[in-house]
């Protein structure tokens, strides 16, 4: 069976699409920092018959990712590294002549930092695998310039970049940057709290990357709404 770590699974899209790889026959290793609710996503989970390891802890912990490596190992290796875990900086988001610089800090080290740390100590073993596959989830605000957004978009940006060295650097891999687009999150809510406009669930979005794991096309960044399109 294929292995997959995937950071900020107890919920959101993280959730989602653990239980659209399990029901595919994935086993999985999921990360997030309340117990609670990562034990309750592991065992809907398992209910699709997969093996699944369940990991609390901070991704900025080098221990912890060391931790969520050796439970994939364990599991038969590493297929796949999904970094969905994300920190906004600020709640809800402020302008950037107000933004905490321990906020900004906090979301470097979460969505760049970490995201790349846990891919070094993934990567012998993805080399290893014969579809070894880094997925970092990203962001419209990655690419473009939203009043409040700029210190979570800024870490994005980062991001979308050490993803697309990281693709020309390991030719052998698959390396995306995935933005999903607008979704129904708790981390959109925490965002924007006064936003009620209606938007899609995050398992509307899963289609995309479960295309992109079929398809396998070059390393680079993909928009999720194009994906499950058709385009």
């Amino acid at each position: 069976m294929p292995v997959a770590i995937i950071t900020g699974a107890s919920k959101g899209l993280g959730r989602a699409l653990a239980e659209a790889l399990a029901a595919r026959g994935w086993d999985l290793v999921l990360d997030a920092r309340g117990a609670g609710p990562l034990e309750e996503a592991a065992q809907a989970v398992t209910a699709h018959g997969a093996r699944v390891e369940a990991l609390p802890g901070d991704v900025t912990d080098a221990r912890h990712r060391a931790d969520l490596v050796a439970a994939a190992w364990k599991l038969g290796g590493v297929d796949l590294v999904v970094s969905n875990a994300s920190a906004l900086g600020a709640e809800p988001l402020v302008r950037l002549a107000e933004l905490p610089l321990a906020g900004l800090q906090r979301a470097l080290e979460v969505n760049v930092v970490a995201a790349l740390g846990l891919v070094q100590e993934a990567l012998p073993l993805l080399r290893e695998s014969a579809a070894g596959t880094v997925l970092a989830v990203s962001s419209d605000a990655a690419a473009e310039a939203y009043e409040t957004w700029g210190g979570y978009g800024a870490s994005k940006a980062a991001l979308d970049q050490l993803t697309a060295v990281l693709g020309a650097e390991e030719p052998g891999l698959r390396v995306w940057a995935v933005d999903p687009g607008d979704m129904a999150t708790d981390l959109y809510a925490a965002a924007v709290p006064d936003d009620h406009d209606p938007r899609q669930a995050p398992a509307a979005v899963v289609p995309a990357f479960l295309r992109l794991l079929d398809e396998r096309p070059a390393s680079g960044r993909y928009a999720a709404p194009s994906l499950v399109e058709g385009r």
